[in-house]
């Protein structure tokens, strides 16, 4: 099953491996079976929608309940958990159970995809992920149909608590709660402590990454023991859930009730990185909160998890290296240790091409649709850290916009280096340098 070819490289297999699940989540999509009503939908339509499941992303131009039929909702399920786990995990998955071996070349790969830090024991911590996937989605899934099954009947519950545990847990933000309300996310559950815990401490758990999953598991309470990269994941998710929920709970919501005002600020400063459920219509923020939004959609989550974005550990290396530079020192560390010139560098190039991207789109969806500049950032950066929180506009987005929506979620997902090393996939080693000169900066 995992087989590939030997020309290739890592970053090509994991871009076309997505653009593999893609293509065939849109053919199933496409199928009359897959809605409703029993007739076709666009090919625009199922696209979108398949590419917004493979990348966790959560923006839909179709209610997934009303629209959907069980079989396409049950195929966009599918497609979230590939999308979260990662198509080459998953192919790796099968490729173990099947009894298979896997060869260095494809270790590698598999080395790539979950950004772990060397080859050894890849094949054991794909186990491990897979294993604690399937436990947590199933234990998220047995609390949250204990809320549905109450409002909704047994087998829809079971169905409705399944679909939202694995949605949670992969970040992706599908939701089927537009049986109630099209387009209404989780608001009818704002002020459920069940649910609201539940779905955050999914999204959280899912958004930490694999690595971390491996040091909690290893290590337990033992913080100085861990890697580097999971202390800085843990520190930094901490003061982003933070400081975002103070800030929604003192200027936002003023006329909500203390707690419900409360799991609504929480949940609000969890899901933007990157879920896209939303407990309160987010038009009834003002432009600094959604600004505030719109910077931690950028930020995401963890390398090697189910969240996107450019990753709170980019974040940090980018702030650290400020530090660094107000404090004129040499070198960039963090937590007793020094971060290499080369990992700033891909911060800073990643920070640039995200930042970038997401303007530009913005931009020009903007001039297109004659829309304020905002509503189309805060709808252009939900697409490229895959979030899947929207003012709206999504469904009523011309074929050029919505394309557009689509490059920024496939790059958001698969990663803006990922695709820049498969187009470049041969490196030329200069022995010569050029000259050095000085330029003046800020």
């Amino acid at each position: 099953m995992l087989k590939f070819g030997n020309r290739m490289t890592s970053s090509q297999i994991i871009i076309l491996g997505f653009a593999g699940v893609i293509l065939l989540g849109s053919l199933l999509l496409k199928l009359p079976i897959s809605t409703q009503s029993g007739q076709s939908p666009a090919f625009a339509d199922a696209l979108f929608t398949a590419v917004s499941a493979v990348c966790v992303t959560g923006l839909i131009v179709r209610d997934t309940a009303t629209y959907w039929s069980p079989f396409g909702q049950a195929v966009i399920l599918t497609l979230i958990q590939i999308g979260g786990m990662g198509v080459v995990t998953v192919a790796a998955a099968v490729t173990v159970i099947s009894g298979r071996k896997i060869g260095l070349k494809q270790r590698s790969t598999m080395q790539e995809a979950i950004a772990a830090p060397r080859v050894g024991g890849i094949v054991r911590l794909t186990g491990f992920i897979i294993r604690t996937t399937i436990i947590i989605e199933l234990i998220g899934a047995a609390v949250l149909s204990a809320v549905f099954c109450r409002d909704l009947g047994i087998g829809r519950g079971i169905w409705y608590g399944l679909f939202h545990s694995v949605s949670a847990f992969c970040n992706a933000g599908f939701d089927l709660m537009g049986s109630r309300e099209q387009f209404s996310s989780l608001t009818f559950y704002a002020s459920n402590p069940v649910v609201n815990i539940a779905v955050m401490a999914l999204i959280v758990i899912g958004g930490i990454g694999f690595l971390t999953w491996e040091d909690i598991a290893d290590k337990k309470h033992k913080l100085r023991r861990y890697r580097l990269q999971s202390r800085v994941i843990l520190a930094i998710t901490a003061v982003l859930i933070v400081i975002p929920a103070a800030y929604f709970f003192f200027f936002e919501l003023s006329s909500v009730p203390a707690v419900k005002r409360i799991w609504m600020a929480l949940f609000q400063s969890i899901t933007p990185r990157t879920a896209g459920f939303n407990t309160v219509d987010l038009n009834e923020f003002s432009e600094s909160s959604l600004a505030v939004m719109i910077m931690l959609m950028l930020t995401g989550g963890a390398p090697g998890s189910t969240a996107g974005g450019m990753k709170v550990t980019t974040i940090a290396a980018m702030l650290s290296t400020a530090v660094c530079v107000f404090r004129r020192e040499d070198r960039t560390n963090l937590f007793g240790r020094r971060i290499p010139d080369e990992t700033i560098r891909n911060a800073a190039t990643i920070a640039t091409m995200y930042i970038t991207l997401f303007l530009f789109g913005g931009c020009i969806i903007s001039r297109i649709e004659r829309l304020p500049l905002l509503t189309c950032l805060f709808e252009t950066a939900s697409a490229i850290g895959t979030v899947g929180l929207t003012l709206g506009i999504t469904p009523s987005l011309s074929a050029v916009s919505r394309m557009i929506l689509i490059v920024l979620m496939y790059t958001g997902r698969v990663g803006g280096l990922t695709l820049i090393f498969s187009a470049v996939s041969q490196t030329h080693g200069k022995t010569a340098r050029l000259p050095q000169e000085r330029l003046t900066v800020g």
